[in-house]
């Protein structure tokens, strides 16, 4: 199983991307009403009035929770969908406090997945990425089968948890570079609160220092 964790570094592009976790525990929040959204709309709101491309990787189980926004997810040309594993269990031991996908399970997980946002997207693609980043060889060998590629990256934004923009920003303005793939969340929630606001902040320091903004698929065609 393929890995990437930045694209060619002979180009100023960075790729922002969302993932959109969704877990037991998240939904249970839901359905007591102590969380009343996992889908941060303003981010997303943002992302299209500043005009941003974006990658998007979405839990089966988010995708469950909010089927017709990944509708129109998809039907947005500005962005491209992929894969997150059906419930955001972790794929080696010892991830942060995620549960752990037994081996056995490894391939039907992401193949749950992969199915249920092909259902949804017509022209969904194949990037996967790992809960927390975590993997290890078992995990890569028992999900070749999957045809999925895992995008990882090489600037965390850091706001998952975080208590203010402030240290977002700061997370992504000192550590891109060309060729980037940047992580941040749009679950929105008590997850991920501050995202965005740390966005436009992002956004214009990039462009400014001559950074184009584009989804994995076009960093890894040099965006052509």
């Amino acid at each position: 199983m393929r890995v990437i964790d930045h694209g060619p570094r002979d180009k100023k592009l960075v790729a922002l991307t969302f993932d959109a976790d969704l877990t037991a525990v998240m939904r249970k929040r839901l359905q007591s009403g102590k969380v009343k959204s996992y889908y941060n709309a303003t981010l997303i709101q943002e992302l299209r009035q500043l005009q941003v491309p974006a990658t998007m990787f979405l839990t089966g189980m988010w995708m469950e929770q909010y089927p017709e926004v990944t509708r129109e997810l998809a039907a947005d040309p500005q962005f491209e969908l992929g894969t997150h594993t059906y419930d955001h269990r972790a794929f080696t031991k010892h991830c942060y406090t995620l549960g752990t996908v037994p081996r056995a399970e490894m391939l039907a997980d992401v193949q749950k997945a992969v199915k249920q946002l092909d259902a949804l997207d017509s022209h969904a693609t194949r990037w996967f990425r790992f809960p927390g980043g975590c993997y290890d060889g078992t995990a890569l060998h028992e999900l070749a089968p999957a045809g999925v590629t895992a995008v990882g990256l090489d600037v965390p934004g850091a706001d998952g948890f975080a208590k203010s923009p402030r240290p977002i920003i700061r997370q992504v303005l000192s550590h891109v570079q060309n060729g980037s793939i940047v992580v941040l969340h749009m679950h929105g929630g008590d997850n991920a609160p501050y995202t965005a606001q740390a966005l436009i902040p992002i956004v214009k320091k990039l462009r400014a220092r001559g950074f184009q903004l584009v989804t994995v698929t076009q960093l890894m065609n040099g965006n052509r």
